[in-house]
């Protein structure tokens, strides 16, 4: 597997998807920037790997100024930037007829807002060297609706657009764009939904049908490590048992 040297941001790696992609590209020789909230969970990551190349930066994806600051670390310490993953996400549920102004705006926020600032900070880079991919992790709900997830639903629809622009628009200057749609999986992501009942609804699903987030890491490192003439635009995982 090519990945040994790649220079590669992950934004969102602290847990989930994020962590188990910093560990498997780390054991593939991956010089990694990993960014996130929690940065002592980063330096947790990175001190399980002594041997590895990490940095860790403090980052929250919904302020461009913090993830502009990761890429231009990236740039200043390596020289360019191979492979931005857009990965921080949230997922809070409920009826629309809730009215949940707030949730569903840190939602736009985060889900897709972050990618946008991903895209903003690592684009002029990724043109000026005339290659790069950015990946961004999507969802199966960005190809299927379902009660109850209308808002989640459309900022990963909403994603799943923007990242087809995207490739449309840089096909020419050497930058491929990916994304990753998981169905369910075993993560923190349960935590920001905010209603005990689905809460705790999503938590048995994962426990009883949720793949292993480094299943999902191991699509994400498939995808990076393709000739520089094929471009894997999307890709769909699902629990074998998952309906929807």
């Amino acid at each position: 597997m090519s990945l040994k040297d790649k220079v590669i941001i992950i934004m969102g790696a602290s847990s989930g998807i994020g962590a188990a992609t910093t560990n498997y590209l780390a054991n593939h020789g991956a010089k990694l920037v990993i960014a996130a909230r929690r940065k002592d969970r980063l330096d947790e990551l990175k001190d399980a790997i002594s041997e590895a190349c990490i940095s860790t930066i403090k980052a929250d994806v919904t302020k461009f100024e913090e993830v502009q600051a990761v890429v231009d670390y990236t740039v200043d310490k390596f020289d360019h930037v191979d492979v931005m993953f857009n990965n921080a996400g949230i997922m809070p549920t409920n009826p629309l007829i809730r009215v949940q102004r707030q949730e569903w705006q840190k939602i736009l926020d985060v889900n897709v807002m972050g990618v946008l600032n991903g895209i903003a900070a690592v684009l002029p880079v990724m043109v000026k060297q005339k290659y790069g991919h950015i990946i961004a992790t999507d969802s199966v709900a960005g190809h299927v609706v379902v009660p109850n997830l209308a808002v989640y639903n459309g900022s990963k629809f909403a994603v799943r657009a923007i990242m087809e622009g995207l490739r449309q628009e840089q096909r020419n200057n050497g930058i491929k764009t990916s994304i990753i749609s998981p169905g369910a999986v075993r993560t923190e992501l349960f935590n920001s939904i905010n209603d005990p009942k689905n809460r705790q609804a999503e938590i048995e699903v994962e426990k009883t049908i949720g793949l292993d987030p480094e299943q999902i890491a191991k699509a994400v490192a498939y995808a990076i490590d393709t000739p520089h003439d094929t471009d894997v635009n999307e890709i769909i995982i699902r629990p074998i048992g998952q309906s929807v």
